[in-house]
């Protein structure tokens, strides 16, 4: 069931570099811009998630006549998981032929966390080709800056490993993690595990490909690229002070001054996942984003 009123999400399957086959929800008419040719929007989760934590925000945009899209990147969710690609310039040409095979032109392609970073990554790639770029608490995130050390990152960061975990439990421990949340976002963020026969759970995300895509992350210096950005880049973040990003405010703000044209909202008491405890919140800024010119350019 949608968690908000509008278009219904319908399940497509793209192939992206490699061959590699990627799930996607997608929300719109198949063809064309929409309505008043707003642009179309791809939607990219962050690290060990999936494509259902932006099922709110994806309803909310299609209902003001977006195309959208929210995809599961290479090893995540219910996509391929192959044993390669799972580097920046592989996932971000993942997000490139996404692009194609969705026919989406000058789009405003949106990114949570790791996904941010990926899709500033595809921006310094293939910025012709897009409107702009949203980082959801991401787009900024510079390990380096806390961890000079790839050691020290991957001791702090390494996930924990949940296969054997029942689902009662996980579901638990995400109620009282965040009682805010619908339970919409619950269910979706338990979709980053496969339920077992038994009841217990297993990532979708392996724990060696988890570890290299962090290992990406950590080498990602989005700094360097974003003078030279000539796309939008519009960075929503979440006073959530998590390990990602402690001083994540200052952060955004170093970002902005140096994005030749940036914008940022900072939004506190946030969670890390503000995206699923605040979709109206998120899908307003990039509707405002649109609807002001910002991504006109």
């Amino acid at each position: 069931m949608s968690p908000v009123d509008g278009p219904p999400a319908r399940a497509r399957r793209l192939e992206v570099t490699g061959g590699v086959g990627l799930h996607c929800l997608a929300w719109g008419a198949d063809e064309g811009p929409g309505r008043g040719d707003r642009p179309p929007v791809l939607l990219v989760h962050g690290l060990a998630s999936n494509c259902r934590t932006w099922e709110a925000v994806g309803g909310l945009l299609a209902a003001q006549g977006h195309r959208v899209a929210a995809i599961d990147q290479r090893g995540h969710g219910l996509s391929d998981d192959p044993d390669d690609g799972y580097d920046f310039a592989t996932l971000s040409d993942d997000l490139e032929a996404a692009l194609d095979g969705l026919g989406f032109d000058r789009a405003v392609v949106v990114g949570q966390s790791t996904g941010g970073n990926i899709a500033v990554e595809l921006a310094r790639r293939a910025g012709g080709r897009l409107a702009g770029v949203a980082g959801v608490d991401g787009g900024s995130i510079e390990l380096q800056e806390r961890w000079p050390d790839w050691d020290d990152c991957a001791a702090a960061l390494a996930p924990p490993r949940l296969a054997g975990t029942p689902a009662a439990d996980l579901r638990a421990m995400l109620r009282r993690a965040h009682p805010d949340w619908d339970d919409w976002g619950v269910d979706a963020t338990l979709a980053n595990m496969e339920l077992r026969p038994d009841g217990t759970v297993v990532t979708h995300l392996a724990f060696d490909h988890h570890m290299r895509i962090l290992r990406a992350l950590w080498e990602h210096r989005p700094s360097f690229v974003f003078p030279d950005l000539d796309v939008p880049v519009l960075l929503i973040t979440a006073g959530s002070g998590d390990v990602w990003s402690p001083d994540n405010r200052a952060a955004t703000e170093r970002a902005t001054r140096i994005l030749p044209k940036g914008r940022s909202h900072w939004i506190s008491p946030a969670d890390h996942d503000i995206h699923v405890q605040k979709p109206d919140v998120v899908a307003r800024l990039l509707l405002d984003a649109v609807e002001d010119g910002f991504f006109a350019s």
